[in-house]
C-alpha cells in the first residue's frame, strides 16, 4: 500500500517563532481557540503534555452537535516535534508535527497517518479543508499575540 494514500499533509509557514507556534499547541488555553474547522468551539477536559498523556475534549460544531475526542501523546521534543494518536473511532490517526525554524518564522510540516486508505478515503477532502481553516485560526492566534 502507497503511504500517501493514508496520510493528509498540511504545511504552512507561521510569522513568530517555534517557541511560539509550539506553545500554541501544547498550551490547552491557546489550542481551545484555534484547534478545529471555522465555526467550532472547544472544551478541553484533560490535557497531560507528557509522553502516553491524555488530551480528552470536546469540539462543539457550528450545528450544536458535540464530538467528544480522546488523543494520547506519544512524543514531545519542545520546540521541534509533536507526536499523538487520535483514537476516535472510525478516525483513529496519528499526528506527526514538526515544527521548523525558517527565514520569517516557522514552517508547520503536520501529517496525519490513518491505518489504512479506506479509512481516509471519504474523509480525506473534508481534513483537508479544516486543516488549512485550522492553520489560519492558529496564524491568527500567532500573529495577535506576537
Amino acid at each position: 500500500m502507497n503511504m500517501e494514500e493514508r496520510e493528509v499533509h498540511t504545511t504552512r509557514t507561521i510569522a513568530a517563532t517555534r517557541e511560539r507556534v509550539f506553545a500554541a499547541w501544547t498550551d490547552p488555553v491557546q489550542l481551545a481557540r484555534w484547534w478545529g474547522p471555522n465555526g467550532f468551539t472547544n472544551t478541553i477536559h484533560r490535557f497531560e503534555l507528557k509522553p502516553e498523556g491524555v488530551w480528552d475534549f470536546t469540539m462543539h460544531g457550528p450545528n450544536g452537535q458535540d464530538f467528544h475526542n480522546t488523543c494520547v501523546f506519544k512524543r514531545i521534543d519542545a520546540p521541534d516535534y509533536l507526536e499523538f494518536d487520535h483514537l476516535k473511532e472510525m478516525h483513529f490517526y496519528k499526528a506527526m508535527i514538526r515544527f521548523i525554524e525558517v527565514e520569517g518564522g516557522t514552517r508547520i510540516e503536520w501529517t496525519m497517518r490513518f491505518d489504512t486508505a479506506k479509512e481516509l478515503a471519504p474523509i480525506r477532502t473534508f481534513i483537508e479543508r479544516a486543516n488549512e481553516e485550522n492553520m489560519d485560526k492558529l496564524q491568527t492566534l500567532c500573529k495577535c499575540a506576537s
